[in-house]
């Protein structure tokens, strides 16, 4: 008999969040323990909606909805957080560490209410598992949480509510349940953490570089949503419209980010980007480089779009095309981390508004990129590019970025974690450029041995396993900054799941994989 993927997948999880709370136990792990329980029983309510055509939004099809893995994510990281923030004596970031996970939890609680809400028949065995997870959370944090932390929370899930309906609207067949959690969690808590900043500019402290990202995450999403509002009034493709995009694009980006960004950081963002690059000789090296390497994938786009226009059929990239980027994104990153990881964080935040950017001008076809943009890039679509958007780069970027903006620098007074932490700025480049990269190749090409459930093979994934571990001790040559104290075991458990779960998930794997490590090597 097959196993059922999706019960594996749980069960990876599960032990996932077991090793967590093997290391971390305090008044908030009995309720991540219960939401677990809860997601799972969710999860095949989501997942019979999805079947039956009975969920409210189009959600991403030949996909599971996610919701366990999702679920997971903001709390873990939240507990794993303030784990080394406590450690650290950091008062300020422990706090913050509890409302990272207690958002996380209200927000996979309320996304539990809508399947359970929008079920027919009622299903009362869930309702009451829900129930008293539901009653475990909210009694914990009562205790756990201060009324202004509270109001905190409750401000994340209010920005939530209305963002997952304007976002899953707008982009029918984009996302799962369970990305959708993730992404559009993500984002509302971003925005109210600028929002609360920017109210309190007298309390901003901190490095101007972490400024950057909530600025452009907010500022892409607002000229995501007015376009997209303002295109289902008017022709998008024609020279007026796209003069219009152009000169509205500039007019957020002088008028609106610029400013909110030089009050944040207290100095104006062009001056202060220019001195952070021309520092010293090495950020002008390291740009040089990567100009490069941008420069070669390039070419590898042009080169597969001419083989398909001098070919007699049609011709589609294969997955070790893909794979390509992946690699020219590992050269890109390590370099980064290994000799200047704040230069490597502002330079990823300024790809990840380039790449939006780009993405709005291919699905408006502003001119005169849009439809040149749409052609290129059609050769490398695959079946989880089924939306209006065209987002497995942009996922692949955050992938490999993510561990480097969460990493709690507040709470690493050198610089660097102790013992497994030395390697979670390089979680992304482990899950996703070597582990992701290795397991597609030699499984698609060498693999026989599937696992049951599934089209992944047994040999992809000890390759992926293998060729971390090599990766590893390769870091471990080049960054002095590492020192494991031989933590090994735990590193190669940590790896072992998070390469089981991508066997397993049909969720995107390169968001989903870089988080799992990332909250496994901050313990």
């Amino acid at each position: 008999m097959l196993a059922n993927p999706v019960i594996v997948e749980s069960l990876v999880v599960f032990a996932i969040v077991l090793c967590v709370h093997f290391v971390v136990w305090n008044q908030l792990s009995w309720c991540s323990i219960a939401l677990a329980i809860q997601a799972f029983y969710v999860q095949h309510k989501w997942d019979r909606l999805l079947k039956s055509g009975g969920a409210v939004f189009q959600f991403r099809p030949s996909a599971t909805s996610g919701i366990v893995p999702a679920s997971m994510v903001m709390p873990l990281l939240g507990l794993a957080l303030r784990e080394r923030c406590e450690a650290s004596g950091n008062v300020y970031f422990e706090r913050f560490s509890m409302v990272i996970t207690v958002t996380g939890m209200m927000l996979a609680l309320f996304l539990s209410l809508i399947a359970l809400g929008i079920t027919r028949p009622v299903p009362t065995n869930t309702c009451v598992v829900a129930g008293l997870a539901g009653s475990v959370v909210m009694y914990t944090t009562k205790q756990a949480l201060t009324v202004s932390e509270v109001i905190e929370v409750l401000e994340v899930l209010l920005i939530f509510v209305y963002l997952s309906l304007i976002v899953l609207y707008l982009l029918p067949r984009c996302f799962t349940p369970g990305e959708a959690l993730l992404i559009v969690g993500g984002i509302s808590f971003i925005i109210n953490q600028l929002i609360k900043r920017s109210l309190n500019l007298a309390e901003v402290k901190g490095d101007p570089v972490n400024y950057f990202l909530p600025v452009v995450v907010v500022g892409s999403l607002l000229l995501g949503i007015f376009f997209t509002l303002l295109f289902c009034f008017m022709e998008s493709e024609t020279w007026v419209s796209s003069l219009f995009f152009h000169m509205m694009t500039a007019v957020l980006a002088l008028g609106i980010i610029m400013p909110w960004l030089s009050l944040l950081i207290r100095r104006h963002p062009l001056t202060w980007l220019l001195d952070f690059v021309t520092l010293n000789q090495k950020r002008l090296y390291l740009l040089a480089y990567w100009v490069l390497l941008a420069a070669l994938a390039s070419m590898v786009v042009l080169h597969q779009n001419y083989r398909r226009a001098s070919g007699s059929k049609k011709h589609q990239a294969s997955t070790v095309v893909r794979k390509y980027f992946h690699l020219i994104v590992v050269a890109t990153y390590v370099p980064g981390l290994v000799f200047d990881r704040q230069l490597l964080h502002v330079a990823s935040v300024g790809c990840l508004a380039a790449f939006l950017l780009l993405e709005y001008v291919r699905y408006f076809r502003i001119r005169p990129l849009g439809q040149l943009l749409r052609q290129l890039l059609t050769l490398f679509l695959d079946e989880r590019d089924s939306g209006p958007l065209i987002l497995t780069h942009i996922y692949l970027l955050l992938g490999m970025s993510l561990p480097i903006w969460l990493f709690p620098g507040p709470c690493a007074p050198k610089g660097s974690l102790p013992g497994a932490g030395g390697l979670v700025p390089y979680a992304g480049v482990l899950a996703v450029g070597v582990g992701d990269t290795m397991a597609s190749v030699f499984g698609s090409s060498m693999g026989e041995i599937q696992w049951p459930g599934t089209k992944k093979t047994m040999e992809g994934t000890a390759t992926s396993i293998f060729a971390q571990i090599i990766a590893v001790v390769i870091f471990l040559i080049f960054d002095g900054a590492i020192n494991l104290n031989a933590s090994y075991a735990w590193i190669v458990g940590s790896i072992a799941l998070v390469s089981l779960l991508e066997a397993y998930t049909t969720q995107i794997d390169n968001l989903l994989l870089p988080l799992y490590l990332f909250i496994l090597f901050m313990l």
